[in-house]
């Protein structure tokens, strides 16, 4: 709305011989309750007009609606002047741009940045928790991409460690060369069932020496299971053949598993790092820190930071031994995540528990001075939890990311067939639609919210084709598609003939050109959850008019084809719209 704020420039000028700036003035979106479409907040103008808000209010509102043909009307309450736009300028936005094919398209802004997320263990499966990172972080990524930036997704695996030499101890003690292909079972989930063995083990050897007399630490520490892995642990360092090779096995199994979660979830990355390659990379950045006097050694040997001045506080870096820790770690992979890409912004994908951690690594990247410090950001997300009882749990404690989208699918059908939307459709096409209402529903419901909250998944509510949901909006789209199939040839022409707009059609229009602006404000603020409820609200409105104005039966072509673009334009914004939540929209339903 530049063009009003320009005008509003002019307009103080002339009636009050005041020059102010375009921050001066403060556009709003008219209150539903109020008549029109844009606000101008006049009370800072009183201190030039020497006249009360309603009197200056009157003023530019007469004014503008002489300087400016898009003007229409105007109304003032209070010290609130609404405008209302004429008919002609909404109709002009439809042709000239939601309709175009460069609506809501950004030309590249030159800055690149780097979206991490997922961060797998190689010792289990994905979980509902990385089911709402991955989600996340691939969103963020496309509403990025969308608003000009050039985007690199990434995956740091977490590949290394006593967590994993556990399952490859289990599976060698107690798997009897199981395989992925001999137990039917994908890879990912195979080596999880060989972590939890290797846990329930451990539990027995820790209650049979607590019996003998020890203490609960000490049998913690005394456990033959435990001990066995650390040793393994320290043979994978060491490079041994038979432990790397056993390794690489079952990571490989894992990775194939992950591959096909990845596929389901409709995500991707771009560049995957492994902290097997990335863990002793800080060990040089400890030597700089400890150079500059950023650092320093405790009598131990040991190195820290002291962080008090950022209201933090000291901070391990090495240990005695000289053995590295994860900030260790994580100061070598963003030195190496730099060098690579030379990104203007890096956003980790990480839920909250984290945010301490995340404090003290930028904090610790800033005092060294390196490159790339100040764009760095940590994306922080709530827990999600489920209502007890709703999903099955192969372990009993978490739920996997495979379970949730099957039952997800399960709950897609039984909605569906029970509200009779699958008639005429091959059993092809059956499945296919339920795993996109399916999928529709979960990411939706995940995405909705904004990311710091921690919500509650109800897989029910979630696929409730008239709530506030995925398969709501989808089913909106599928209605779009129908009538437009449905109406034959479409004529733009004769369109563009309509020019008196009921309330219902230009409601649909204001909504319509508010997607770039909305993009933007996701993008800068890194929410799929701006875009989500944008076009939820979208299709509320788009349903309003549907129901109220006839679009096939209209009282006359030239209304019929100006209905018909608007809901042209109408389904490509809430295609686009869920798309950028990686969430697909059927053409029929």
């Amino acid at each position: 709305m530049d063009f009003i704020t320009d005008a509003t420039l002019k307009a103080v000028k002339q009636l009050y011989n005041t020059d102010i700036s375009a921050a001066d003035i403060n556009l709003q979106e008219t209150r539903k309750e109020f008549e029109g479409q844009v606000t101008i907040v006049t009370f800072p103008f009183t201190k030039f007009s020497k006249k009360s808000p309603e009197q200056t209010g009157n003023e530019v509102g007469l004014y503008l609606q002489n300087e400016l043909r898009e003007v229409g009307a105007f109304n003032v309450i209070k010290g609130f002047l609404n405008i209302s736009l004429t008919d002609a300028y909404w109709t002009d936005r439809l042709y000239n741009e939601i309709l175009s094919n460069s609506f809501a398209f950004f030309k590249p802004n030159g800055k690149k940045v780097m979206v991490e997320y997922s961060s797998p263990n190689t010792n289990k499966p994905l979980h509902l928790g990385h089911v709402r990172n991955n989600l996340l972080g691939f969103s963020v990524a496309e509403i990025l991409a969308a608003a000009g930036y050039e985007v690199i997704k990434t995956n740091l695996v977490n590949d290394r460690g006593i967590h994993i030499c556990k399952s490859m101890l289990a599976w060698q003690r107690f798997g009897n060369g199981e395989t992925p292909e001999s137990s039917g079972m994908k890879g990912d989930h195979l080596v999880g069932k060989y972590y939890v063995i290797f846990d329930k083990e451990y539990k027995k050897q820790i209650e049979d020496l607590k019996a003998a007399g020890q203490s609960e630490d000490e049998a913690k520490k005394n456990a033959p299971l435990i001990l066995e892995a650390q040793e393994m642990l320290q043979k994978w360092e060491a490079g041994d053949k038979v432990v790397v090779s056993l390794w690489k096995t079952m990571n490989k199994w894992v990775y194939l598993g992950f591959a096909e979660t990845y596929r389901k979830l409709g995500v991707s990355f771009d560049k995957f790092y492994y902290e097997s390659d990335t863990y002793l990379l800080g060990k040089d950045i400890i030597e700089e820190g400890l150079a500059k006097g950023v650092f320093y050694k405790k009598e131990d040997n040991s190195v820290w930071i002291d962080l008090a001045d950022e209201g933090l506080d000291e901070k391990l870096l090495l240990r005695s031994d000289g053995t590295s820790v994860y900030m260790t770690q994580d100061l070598g992979t963003a030195q190496l995540k730099y060098n690579d890409f030379h990104m203007d912004k890096s956003i980790y994908v990480v839920g909250n528990e984290q945010d301490y951690h995340f404090k003290v690594l930028f904090a610790i990247l800033k005092k060294l001075g390196k490159d790339g410090a100040n764009g760095l950001f940590h994306l922080s997300y709530g827990m999600v939890d489920l209502p007890s009882g709703k999903m099955k749990s192969r372990e009993g404690t978490v739920v996997d990311a495979d379970d949730l989208m099957d039952e997800m699918e399960q709950t897609a059908k039984e909605q569906t067939e029970a509200t009779g939307k699958v008639e005429g459709f091959s059993e092809d096409e059956k499945l296919h639609l339920y795993q996109t209402i399916g999928m529709g529903a979960l990411k939706y419901f995940l995405l909705k919210v904004d990311p710091k909250k921690r919500l509650l998944f109800d897989p029910n509510e979630s696929v409730d084709f008239q709530g506030h949901t995925g398969p709501f909006i989808q089913y909106t789209h599928a209605r779009i598609r129908s009538v437009l199939n449905k109406a034959g040839l479409l004529d733009i022409d004769k369109a563009k003939e309509y020019t008196k707009l009921a309330a219902e059609e230009r409601e649909v229009l204001v909504s319509l050109t508010q997607f770039p602006e909305i993009i933007k404000q996701a993008a800068e603020s890194y929410s799929p959850a701006i875009i989500a409820n944008y076009v939820f609200d979208l299709a509320k409105i788009y349903n309003k008019f549907y129901h109220e104005k006839s679009i096939l039966q209209a009282e006359n072509e030239l209304a019929k084809q100006f209905r018909l673009q608007l809901s042209v334009a109408s389904g490509k914004v809430i295609n686009k719209g869920m798309k950028l939540l990686g969430i697909e929209v059927p053409e029929r339903m």
